[in-house]
């Protein structure tokens, strides 16, 4: 009997070891398949892809060469969590999927949609928030519903879901480079343009930084709810992990909170608005 109880031990024993040996081959496997985050661990760096001119998710202070924003601390945030040091590459919105394609950059931080979902993936949100849109304050620009933007002039990206709000309605896009929120706020205000469609966080405190323009966020349009997310290459299944435990523990002890009311004016952008927000039919 006793020979028999040996035995069975020693048999649980060996299969505990196969299945700890076998976890391991696959940890170690996972990580090597992984060759985004083998790079950034063999460079020590996280390379971000972002715009550096949206105040205020990714901006230059006035007078100072030093990137900061909502996005640029997460991401910073995040990086340093993962024992990483955060470097930033500015490119415009329609360059950022292409730089992750090409390895130029590692992350960026975008919301997702039904084709790029197919092609990179998408961490937890870090932000919630949906669209509006500014008009002139005199008479909202012609525009007291989404039906009535056809025919109006819309400032945008060419390949923003804003954009494609806009084409929806009937509005023509007035597409920009790279640009600054003076350039889309100002053709608001003299009329070169009617609207900008974008994000209700993003437009509220750009309008603050232009007391002298005649425009405000309209005042009945809530639509779209959005998210922004950290996105990287579909097979980036290690540094997704990682990164979703590092947003976890950044909303679980409150440093997502803490960023947010620095760049959003006490705002918690990272729980989702209690406001009802209209679902727009077609649009991702």
């Amino acid at each position: 009997m006793k020979k028999f109880n040996l035995l069975y031990v020693l048999l649980i024993m060996v299969a505990l070891l196969v299945a700890c040996g076998s976890s391991d081959e696959k940890s170690t496997d996972d990580q090597a398949n992984d060759e985004v985050w083998a790079r950034v661990q063999d460079s020590g760096e996280l390379v971000v892809g972002t715009a550096g001119t949206l105040y205020p998710s990714t901006y230059y202070s006035e007078g100072s060469d030093e990137l900061t924003g909502y996005e640029v601390e997460v991401a910073r945030e995040v990086a340093d969590r993962l024992g990483l040091e955060a470097t930033f590459e500015i490119m415009g919105f329609d360059s950022m999927l292409t730089a992750l394609s090409t390895d130029r950059v590692d992350i960026i931080l975008a919301g997702p949609r039904e084709e790029s979902r197919k092609k990179f993936a998408f961490s937890d949100p870090i932000k919630y928030s949906y669209s509006t849109m500014v008009v002139r304050t005199d008479d909202h620009s012609g525009i007291e519903s989404l039906k009535d933007l056809k025919g109006k002039k819309a400032g945008g990206a060419a390949t923003t879901v804003y954009s494609e709000i806009a084409e929806k309605f009937g509005a023509e896009v007035v597409t920009y480079g790279n640009a600054t929120n003076d350039a889309y706020l100002r053709d608001v205000d003299n009329g070169r343009t009617d609207t900008v469609i974008n994000d209700y966080y993003l437009q509220r405190l750009a309008l603050t930084a232009f007391p002298d323009l005649d425009i405000e966020l309209h005042p009945d349009l809530k639509f779209h709810p959005t998210t922004d997310n950290v996105v990287m290459k579909k097979e980036s299944d290690v540094l997704m992990d990682k990164v979703n435990e590092a947003i976890d523990e950044m909303k679980a002890d409150g440093t997502l909170a803490d960023i947010s009311a620095e760049f959003f004016d006490g705002d918690d952008v990272s729980i989702e608005p209690a406001e009802e927000i209209t679902e727009i039919e077609g649009i991702e």
